[in-house]
C-alpha cells in the first residue's frame, strides 16, 4: 500500500504538534484545519497548510465535520488524522472519511460503534472472555428498571452513560433515593454532553485501580500489547498523572491484563491504536470497563518505555500496511504529569489567559510535549491543559526522582498551573509506595495537611 502524501490533522493543541512531528519524519506534508482562536499556535505555524473553519467554540469549529471534509478536499488531503477528543470517536465523521474515500487515521466505523456504545461492548467483551464488571443487561429503560437492577446487584452501583467519557453522565448511588437523582441526572448530563441519554448499570467498584493497556493491530489480524499504563491518579474522573509500569501488577497479572485486551481487540476485529480499561479490585480481579477507540493523552508513557512511535503506527496501519512489531519488551519506568491551566489552590478553576513566560525543563530522560509558549494566550474555549511532562528512568525510584527535578524546573508565569499540585503529590507515601488507588486524590484534597499546604502557598502569592 502507498503511504500518504498529505495530512489534514482536525484537532489542535499538543496532539496536533505531535502529529505535525512524526508526519515530518515520515516525509508527510500535513495541513491543519484551525479555529479562528487558534490562528496564532505553534501547530498552525508549523503545518504546511492552515486553513480557518470558524470562530472559537468547538461546535462552530473542530466539531463541524462538513468543513473539516472541505478542508481536506482543497488541500488535496488524502487521510485525516483526529486526535483525541472532538471527532475522533464519532462514528458519523469515520463514516464520511469513508464515504469521501479520505482514509480516517482510526479504527472503521463499525469497530468505533462496537466499542463506543459501552453497553453493547460489556456484552461482546463478555462472549470473548474477558472479565466484566456485573452489571445491567444492556440500557436501562426507566426508574422501575433501575430499582431492579440495583436490588440484583446489591448497593452501591455506578450508572454508566453509554455513549460517555471523560467522567460525564456517570453517577454514584447508595440506595434508592440517590438512585432515583443519579438516574436522572446522569440522563440528562449524558443527553447534553453527548447527544445520546442512554444509561446502564454496573456494581460499582470502591477504590480500584486504573489500568489501561495500550494494543496496536493491523488489518490482516495482527494484535499486540504494549503493555499497560496506570492511569490511577484521578480527580473527578479525569487523569492528571500515569505511569508505565504499573506497581501494583504481578508478572502473571500483567500477563493476563495484556491477554485480555487483546482478545478484547480481536473480538471487534479492530484495526488502528486503541486502548482497553480495566478497573482492578483489591483482591487482584480486574473487570473491562471501556476501549478508548484512538490515541490516548497519555500515549507518551507507553512511547518512552517501549520505543514505539504510536502515532507513526497509526498512520502507516491506516496506509494498509502490517505490523511489523511482534514482541515488545519494556525497559525502564516512566510517569507523566499532565500540566493544566488550573489553580489547585481555588478548587482547580480554569485559569486562561496570557503566559508571560515559559520554560520547559530537559536533560537525560525528560520529554515535554507542548504547545505553550511565551506570550501564548490560553483560549477559556478548549480544554485547560497546556502540556505533558513524561519521564524515563531506569527503575521507578529513577523515574520519581528525575519527574520531581523537572517540575522545578518547570516554569509558567502568567497563569496559574497544576504544576505545584503535581510536586505535591509525587511526595506522598502512597504514591512513592506505589499503593495509591483512584480516590487518592479526592482523600488527599479533603486533609488537614493538603489544606495547611494550601495556606501557606498563598501566603506566598
Amino acid at each position: 500500500m502507498a503511504m500518504f502524501k498529505k495530512i489534514l490533522i482536525a484537532n489542535r493543541g499538543e496532539i496536533a504538534l505531535r502529529i505535525i512531528r512524526a508526519c515530518r519524519e515520515m516525509g508527510i506534508q500535513t495541513a491543519i484545519a484551525y479555529s479562528k482562536a487558534d490562528e496564532n499556535t505553534l501547530p498552525v505555524r508549523l503545518a504546511d497548510q492552515a486553513v480557518c473553519i470558524g470562530p472559537a467554540p468547538s461546535r462552530e469549529s473542530y466539531l463541524l465535520s462538513d468543513r473539516i471534509i472541505s478542508v481536506a478536499e482543497i488541500c488535496n488531503a488524502d487521510a485525516i488524522h483526529p486526535g483525541y477528543g472532538f471527532l475522533s470517536e464519532n462514528v458519523g465523521f469515520a463514516e464520511i472519511c469513508r464515504s469521501c474515500k479520505i482514509a480516517f487515521i482510526g479504527p472503521a466505523p463499525e469497530q468505533m460503534k462496537a466499542m463506543g456504545d459501552k453497553a453493547t461492548a460489556r456484552e461482546t467483551m463478555r462472549k470473548a472472555r474477558v472479565p466484566v464488571t456485573p452489571g445491567s443487561n444492556g440500557i436501562i429503560a426507566n426508574e422501575e428498571d433501575a430499582l431492579k437492577t440495583a436490588k440484583k446487584l446489591g448497593y452501591p452501583v455506578i450508572i454508566k452513560a453509554t455513549a460517555g467519557g471523560g467522567g460525564r453522565g456517570m453517577r454514584i448511588a447508595h440506595d434508592e433515593a440517590t438512585l432515583i437523582d443519579g438516574f436522572h441526572s446522569a440522563k440528562a448530563e449524558a443527553e447534553k454532553a453527548f447527544g445520546n441519554g442512554d444509561v446502564y448499570m454496573e456494581r460499582f467498584v470502591a477504590n480500584p485501580r486504573h489500568i489501561e493497556v495500550q494494543i496496536l493491530a493491523d488489518k490482516f489480524g495482527n494484535v499486540i500489547s504494549l503493555g499497560e499504563r496506570d492511569c490511577s491518579l484521578q480527580r473527578r474522573h479525569q487523569k492528571l498523572i500515569e505511569e508505565s509500569p504499573s506497581p501494583s501488577l504481578s508478572s502473571s497479572l500483567r500477563r493476563k491484563i495484556s491477554e485480555a485486551a487483546i482478545r478484547a481487540a480481536k473480538a471487534v476485529k479492530y484495526v488502528n491504536a486503541g486502548t482497553v480499561e480495566f478497573l482492578l479490585d483489591t483482591n487482584g480481579e480486574f473487570y473491562f470497563m471501556e476501549m478508548n477507540t484512538r490515541v490516548q493523552v497519555e500515549h507518551p508513557v507507553t512511547e518512552m518505555v517501549t520505543g514505539v512511535d504510536i502515532i507513526k503506527e497509526q498512520i502507516r496501519i491506516a496506509a494498509g500496511m502490517k505490523l511489523n512489531l511482534r514482541s515488545i519488551e519494556s525497559h525502564g519506568h516512566a510517569i507523566e504529569c499532565r500540566i493544566n491551566a488550573e489553580d489547585p489552590f481555588r478548587n482547580f478553576a480554569p485559569c486562561p489567559g496570557k503566559i508571560n513566560f515559559c520554560y520547559t525543563p530537559g536533560g537525560p530522560g525528560v520529554r515535554v510535549d507542548t504547545h505553550a509558549y511565551s506570550g501564548y494566550t490560553i483560549s477559556p474555549a478548549y480544554d485547560s491543559m497546556i502540556g505533558k511532562l513524561i519521564v524515563w528512568g531506569e527503575d521507578r525510584e529513577q523515574a520519581l526522582a528525575r519527574c520531581r527535578r523537572a517540575l522545578e524546573e518547570y516554569i509558567v508565569e502568567g497563569v496559574q498551573t497544576t504544576i505545584p499540585f503535581d510536586r505535591y503529590i509525587l511526595d506522598l507515601k502512597e504514591f512513592t509506595d506505589g499503593a495509591y488507588d483512584t480516590a487518592l486524590i479526592e482523600r488527599t484534597l479533603q486533609s488537614e495537611k493538603f489544606r495547611k499546604f494550601v495556606e501557606e502557598h498563598m501566603k506566598s502569592r
